[in-house]
């Protein structure tokens, strides 16, 4: 007699190979690691094959578990698929609809708008995803993230949202206490806060001479975060470069200061709404995006956000 598996099951043993623990898995997925660890037995047990190689360091796919962990990670993404072609017959949004977003752009401009999406469709639950890590969206699941900057991944569907522009300031007290930088070259001489993990948020660009050039900076402290970033720029630890969104608010409060406006080149940047091809039909997905789009494009720091990438 064939093995019976539920699909609840097989999706939490991917998650488990997808995020190396159990640990991490059941934090996830809201059950505890042993819930998890007996799972995967019960799924060894029916199979007659180990899955999983178990230390207490790491988790290893066995030859078997990943042949295994592939083929259900293809049956979990076909029968997504399947629920989102018949809930789109209907025409209206519902489901659970999984989405990633930086933790500035979440915090201050998603999250509050967020409860007229929700109070508009009913039906649909979501679950959203706040880090500034890079993330591979096919790898997680998500159906939907937003993205700031150049895009390179083909194989993901983009519309633009909106575009934001990076500032660089710093709070009254640290230029009391340290001075106003003039010229570029004096950012030499001054703690520059900066986005750890991506080498060039660095390079901050000008205009010297006629010419564009990269000034690299460094400072007294980083991030991963750019929230953490505004919060030690307000707090006179140095100076930031982060977007308008972000930190112009804290400008019109007067706790921050605009620096070198007259020769930082104020980059436009643009936020896409990506999502795995052919998902943005899912009508959860396509109310989502349309949603971003009239809710942020016609904001002061934005342009037009029509288009697509």
């Amino acid at each position: 007699m064939a093995p019976e598996h539920s699909f609840s099951e097989l999706a939490s043993f991917v998650r488990v190979v997808e995020l190396g623990s159990f640990s991490a898995a059941a934090r996830e997925l809201d059950q505890t690691p042993s819930s998890l660890s007996k799972l995967v037995s019960r799924l060894e047990q029916r199979l007659g094959v180990r899955l999983l190689h178990r230390s207490t360091r790491k988790l290893a796919l066995t030859a078997e578990g990943e042949l295994y962990a592939a083929r259900c990670g293809q049956i979990l993404d076909e029968m997504r698929e399947l629920d989102e072609q018949v809930s789109s017959i209907g025409g209206r949004p519902s489901g659970l609809l999984r989405m990633g977003v930086g933790s500035a752009f979440g915090l201050h401009q998603l999250a509050p708008a967020l409860p007229r999406f929700l109070a508009r469709h009913p039906e649909v639950r979501l679950e959203l995803s706040v880090t500034d890590r890079r993330v591979d969206i096919l790898e997680s699941g998500a159906d939907l993230m937003l993205r700031i900057g150049a895009l390179d991944d083909s194989a993901l569907t983009a519309r633009r949202i909106c575009t934001l522009e990076r500032i660089i300031c710093a709070a009254p007290a640290y230029l009391a206490r340290r001075g106003t930088p003039r010229t570029p070259a004096d950012l030499a001489a001054h703690d520059c806060l900066y986005i750890t993990g991506m080498p060039e948020l660095r390079r901050w660009p000008f205009v010297v001479g006629g010419a564009r050039e990269f000034i690299e900076v460094s400072g007294t402290a980083g991030s991963d975060n750019a929230e953490t970033l505004l919060q030690l720029g307000i707090a006179g630890v140095g100076v930031i470069r982060l977007a308008d969104v972000i930190v112009g608010p804290e400008l019109a409060r007067g706790r921050l200061v605009p620096l070198l406006t007259d020769v930082h080149i104020s980059e436009v940047v643009p936020v896409y709404a990506v999502c795995p091809a052919g998902r943005q039909r899912a009508p959860k997905v396509a109310a989502m995006i349309d949603f971003l789009v009239d809710e942020f494009a016609g904001r002061p720091w934005a342009l037009d956000g029509a288009g697509a990438g």
